[in-house]
């Protein structure tokens, strides 16, 4: 059906295309000439323009033609004419029963346009309703907005009431005086916790009441007869009991510490003296500093004399400096007891007191010491009365930062009130025993407990006694400075001529600068100061020109050089035992000592193989020359070398071990320049070896009586001593 409806009408296209040219080509210009009708102006509506024709219809026919039954037609050759006039008939058959279709669906169609116009006056109804709703919700929204409006006022009003009774609650908590604190004040001894807490109270109280009359508040007339009373009778009753503890520092034989301990339990007191009663506060640290001062004083000028009396009776003197002559007297190798005397230049077990144990060990009873005869050098005096004074001054200085409330410049102000009279003291006393000091290990031992308590101190968190290590400092340095100049000038003004008697052994000064400058440096590793370095390295100079100068008055090289070798290595032995190998002390004389040994080996070997090393140095000198040639006048020189050497040397070599063993008191080092002398000799017999094996000398008959070089060698080691 559709498709004839198609067909029909794309048949009904082609027909107007049709007829539409036929009636352009019979009628021409429409039958009646130009100027008979004017043409409708129709716009798009019109459908006679050949532009609607190409663009509309154009259209629909190319899509009929796509058409299945169109495309059958046009193949099969069916008159269209004929088939569009059957369409037609068909349409109007289908027209007519359609209309039948809808004559008998009239009652229905009906009974729809009455439900609908039903419908229609529902919707009407409702959105009347609607309508009124819509008015009834606008009023509510604006009554919502006005109760929101009056619930924000509400809730600012009750936000500044309750401001205004927190505020009015506060001022009236701060003035009312319960009756508690009245009856602790008043009532309660200052030992128990209540008054403590109450008193606190009161403080917060007094604080807010003057707060609130600096702002004009009337209700504190009110309190203010209530709170001055009790103020007073607070006052009063800390007063007695601070002062009470006070004077208990002043009983003879009190431990001062146990009270001082008990009051920082109660340190508020002072806080509120502090802020109620500044009058009374400064009484109270006036009291504390005078008493203090005091006991202090006392103590420590007692503990000092009595410290003093263990000391070593016998102590270095103004003459017991390292160029001092030794006698019998005063014989430096002699053993004197430790009990009853120090040492002069030997650091011993002295060093022990700036070891950390010992350093920060129980002060010294001198009356425990006295008992049992002991006696102590005065470095370990010094720590102990140190100590003493630094373990007391750090207590009391954080002491009086807390219960005084202090920090800072008025910290260091109090604490000097305090201590300043007994550290003037100590150093007094100090300035005067240095006087007559001539112990420079002691001095020096000193500085270094000085160093290391200024260490303690700082890692304590105490600087008031930074100024006063640096005035002990002050007087150590100069003095040790001072004893060390006089021991530099005794040995630069030392005549050998003088000293009696001598022989190659190590000097008892040169003994005397070892063990005294191998202290001073392993002092000086532990805390290094250049200042020491450079005062020992005028000593050493001093020293080295002193061994020269003994040396010189012996009358052959070799026993010149058997003292300094002597000597240089007793000094390098005794200071590789305390100071580091790399030290400059220690590299210093390890040359000295190689280069005389290296000398000396070189003279032992003179008078034995003098010829053989006269003649290989003069050979390999011409060699090196080009000069050879003149070796074949050596002949007989040569042969007499070998023979004579062939002969003697294993009694030179003999000889020479115990000239060397007999010569040094350092077996090792005797040993060492054994080895080293037979080492030599062996490299010089190699040369002289390799001299013979030139052409000039290579046919010399003597060259069969010649040592085999590894002979020899194994020869040698028999003489190697052992130790």
């Amino acid at each position: 059906m559709a498709a004839a409806a198609t067909m029909a009408a794309a048949a009904r296209e082609l027909m107007l295309r049709a007829g539409a040219s036929d009636m352009e080509e019979e009628e021409g210009p429409l039958g009646g000439g130009p100027g008979l009708q004017e043409p409708l102006q129709l716009g798009e509506l019109d459908i006679s323009s050949d532009e609607f024709i190409l663009d509309e219809v154009d259209v629909h026919i190319q899509a009929n033609l796509e058409d299945e039954l169109v495309k059958e037609a046009l193949k099969t050759g069916v008159d269209l004419r004929h088939y569009s006039k059957q369409v037609e008939l068909e349409l109007q058959q289908i027209e007519q029963k359609s209309i039948r279709d809808y004559i008998q669906e009239s009652e229905n169609i009906a009974s729809l346009h009455n439900q609908i116009t039903a419908c229609d006056a529902v919707l009407e109804r409702m959105e009347q309703m609607l309508g009124a709703f819509q008015s009834d919700l606008s009023s509510i929204s604006s009554e919502i907005r006005t109760l929101q409006e009056q619930s924000g006022a509400m809730n600012i009003r009750l936000r500044n009431r309750q401001a205004v009774r927190g505020k009015l609650g506060e001022l009236v908590d701060g003035l009312i005086v319960p009756s508690a604190l009245i009856t602790a004040i008043l009532e309660a001894p200052v030992t128990e916790p209540r008054f403590l807490e109450q008193l606190q109270e009161l403080d917060a109280k007094a604080a807010a009441v003057r707060e609130q009359e600096a702002r004009g508040t009337a209700a504190c007339a009110d309190v203010r007869g209530i709170l001055d009373r009790l103020r007073v009778k607070a006052v009063t009753k800390i007063r007695e009991f601070i002062l009470q503890k006070i004077y208990s520092f002043r009983k003879p034989m009190t431990n001062y510490q146990i009270p001082q301990t008990a009051l920082l339990k109660y340190r508020f007191f002072y806080q509120f003296l502090l802020g109620n009663e500044r009058a009374t506060a400064k009484e109270i640290r006036d009291e504390y500093v005078e008493t203090l001062s005091k006991i202090y004083l006392s103590y420590y000028r007692s503990y000092l004399g009595r410290l003093m009396k263990v000391q070593y009776e016998e102590v270095a003197e103004k003459d017991d400096l390292m160029g001092v002559e030794d006698t019998a007297k005063k014989g430096f190798f002699s053993k004197p007891s430790l009990r009853s005397r120090n040492t002069i230049f030997t650091l011993g077990t002295r060093g022990s007191v700036i070891s950390p144990t010992e350093l920060e060990a129980p002060i010294l009873v001198p009356h425990t010491a006295q008992r049992g005869e002991q006696r102590y050098p005065f470095e370990a005096l010094f720590r102990s009365q140190h100590y003493a004074l630094l373990d007391n001054s750090c207590r009391e200085y954080l002491f009086i930062c807390e219960f005084f409330v202090v920090s800072g410049s008025a910290a260091h102000d109090l604490f000097h009130a305090v201590m300043g009279r007994t550290l003037s003291m100590t150093l007094k006393h100090l300035e005067s025993y240095l006087t007559d000091c001539y112990d420079a290990i002691a001095v020096f031992l000193c500085i270094h407990i000085v160093l290391r308590f200024r260490n303690i101190a700082a890692k304590r968190d105490v600087p008031a006694l930074d100024r006063y290590w640096e005035q002990v400092l002050a007087l150590l340095w100069p003095r040790f400075e001072l004893i060390l100049e006089m021991n530099v000038q005794s040995v630069r003004s030392t005549d050998p001529q003088r000293l009696g008697g001598l022989d190659t052994r190590p000097h008892y000064i040169t003994r005397r600068y070892a063990e005294f400058s191998s202290a001073l440096v392993s002092i000086n590793q532990t805390i290094p100061n250049e200042r020491t370095m450079q005062l020992l390295g005028q000593l050493q100079v001093e020293v080295e020109n002193f061994v020269l100068r003994v040396a010189a008055e012996f009358s052959s090289r070799k026993e010149q050089l058997v003292f300094l070798i002597n000597n240089y290595d007793m000094m390098l032995g005794v200071l590789m035992e305390r100071a580091a190998d790399d030290s400059k002390e220690v590299e210093s004389f390890q040359q000295l000592l190689n280069a005389r040994t290296q000398e000396f080996i070189e003279e032992l070997l003179s008078p034995p193989f003098g010829g053989l090393v006269a003649f290989v140095k003069e050979a390999e000198a011409l060699i090196e020359r080009g000069q050879a040639e003149r070796l074949r006048g050596e002949e007989a020189r040569v042969t007499q070398l070998i023979r004579g050497f062939g002969s003697s040397w294993k009694s030179s070599v003999e000889s020479l071990s115990q000239d060397v063993m007999r010569s040094f008191t350092n077996f090792r080092n005797g040993t060492s320049i054994i080895q080293g002398a037979l080492t030599q000799l062996i490299q010089l017999y190699h040369r002289f070896h390799r001299v013979l094996s030139q052409p000039q000398l290579r046919a010399l008959p003597a060259r069969a009586e010649l040592i085999n070089i590894h002979h020899l060698m194994v020869e040698l080691k028999k003489h190697k001593p052992n130790f």
